[in-house]
């Protein structure tokens, strides 16, 4: 009979130690080859409503020499390079709109936004089209995906934008357009990041085409069996390009080479890049061998950094990591690994680990390849989300699996080393606010090998420093 191990989400550190209930016989290493980086208060985002703006995240948009930054709230900022000027570029919920951010809730809001790389280059087929990809409330236009079943929360939508002058200090263009919706079963975990692969150039198959996270959809465990369902576009990486028309409702176009396309088959999907995800938050490519990694939130058990090949499956939710999945708080331990074809972490860790002290979730990912913070070059960094936590594994010698490879990244706050939770906390107390009780981290990268930490308590953007 295949053991079966139990975790409960507030395990306790001592429990974790004294009785091994965890799929791993070892816990994150707390002292042992830890990096410590220097940092400084880069940019603030204003309060909404006496509340820290809820950062999301953050992209260098080169054509146009400026970061942006979201507010979960439905808010997109402008920040100068050197952090100085901070301008709203865009707002979500403006009535004028009537886009009907639906931002209650942890999980819910305004969830990641890409430029076109062809943004600022005038001209070009993708000259001034950005991208917003949220929530809404309005669930009176018909979906293009549903998940046949649940409670339908709320939709959520992939939006187009052409503004007439990119280097605009605000949004300049007109009304947007629908590339695709969502109807939600659930309220949780139902979008992820959207990106372009900043590694393809002009010419190259991957150039322009949009990779979409989409969540399982929610409550837990996907009970709806979405994610191993190739009928179904939920618990999955997508693929697609923005400017064609040859999807079902003609908005946007279908690789040629993704998994499914012109396979025949009308139950299948072609937009559908990877398959088997329960909530992929965060994805990123190695800029020095193109390899694809996503940071996708478990379930009860463990948190995951996965490769994301095409056509790869990642075994949501019949498996968690590297166990077979039982229920939200269990998994099989008795033959791990075993299931041929699937992909399997790189690097996980356990809920109750002795370094996070509340629930876990993986996030990050970013590949550093940089020689401008050399503690951190040829890394993957990724982070636990809610105990501000930042690891990292070797990029050149990645892991097979379990917390055994994963390090720990801390932040030089006058010579003492911090996580970025203690920061935020302390950074509470000067704003005369209570010190907030996790952190929701996130990270963002500018040019030139700049690296940034965001979160949503304090409102304050944080860039890395050697």
């Amino acid at each position: 009979m295949a053991r079966v191990i139990a975790i409960f989400l507030l395990t306790a550190s001592a429990a974790f130690a004294q009785t091994g209930s965890a799929p791993f016989p070892s816990p994150i290493a707390a002292a042992e080859d830890v990096i410590t980086v220097g940092f400084e208060e880069f940019a603030a985002l204003p309060d909404v409503d006496g509340e820290a703006a809820r950062m999301m995240h953050l992209v260098d948009e080169p054509g146009t020499g400026r970061l942006f930054v979201s507010d979960m709230r439905g808010l997109l900022y402008s920040v100068s390079y050197d952090g100085r000027t901070v301008s709203l570029y865009l707002d979500l919920t403006a009535a004028t709109l009537g886009l009907e951010v639906e931002a209650t809730g942890r999980e819910r809001g305004f969830q990641s936004f890409a430029f076109h790389p062809e943004f600022g280059r005038a001209g070009a087929p993708g000259f001034g089209r950005f991208y917003t990809f949220f929530d809404t409330s309005d669930t009176a236009p018909t979906p293009d995906f549903v998940p046949g079943g649940g409670d339908n929360t709320h939709d959520t939508v992939l939006l187009e934008w052409v503004t007439a002058t990119p280097a605009a200090a605000t949004y300049d263009g007109g009304p947007p357009r629908t590339l695709m919706r969502f109807e939600q079963p659930f309220r949780n975990h139902n979008g992820g990041q959207i990106g372009f692969n900043p590694l393809a150039s002009p010419g190259d198959a991957d150039y322009g085409l949009l990779y979409v996270g989409s969540a399982d959809g929610g409550s837990g465990g996907d009970p709806l069996d979405l994610s191993q369902d190739p009928a179904s576009v939920f618990g999955k990486i997508l693929r697609i390009d923005p400017l064609g028309s040859a999807s079902a409702n003609g908005q946007y176009g279908i690789p040629p080479d993704n998994p499914f396309a012109g396979d025949g088959d009308p139950a299948t999907h072609g937009e559908i890049y990877a398959s088997g995800v329960r909530n992929p938050q965060r994805f990123a490519w190695d800029p020095h061998n193109g390899n694809m990694f996503v940071a996708d939130i478990g379930q009860g058990v463990v948190e995951e950094i996965s490769l994301v090949e095409r056509g790869a499956d990642l075994g949501w939710n019949d498996w968690e990591g590297s166990f077979r999945f039982i229920d939200r708080r269990n998994v099989s331990v008795a033959d791990s690994r075993s299931e041929p074809g699937l992909t399997y972490p790189v690097a996980e860790y356990a809920h109750g680990d002795p370094l996070i002290q509340s629930r876990a979730a993986v996030t990050g990912v970013v590949v550093y390849r940089q020689a401008r913070i050399p503690q951190l070059a040829d890394l993957v960094l990724f982070g636990d989300m809610p105990s501000g936590e930042v690891f990292h594994v070797q990029a050149d010698r990645l892991p097979s699996g379990g917390p055994g490879a994963i390090r720990r990244v801390l932040l030089n706050d006058a010579g003492e080393p911090k996580t970025l939770l203690q920061l935020v906390q302390a950074k509470n107390r000067e704003q005369g606010k209570d010190p907030a009780p996790r952190v929701d981290l996130r990270f963002g990268e500018g040019p030139d090998g700049e690296l940034f930490l965001l979160n949503k308590h304090d409102g304050t953007i944080r860039r890395l420093l050697p």
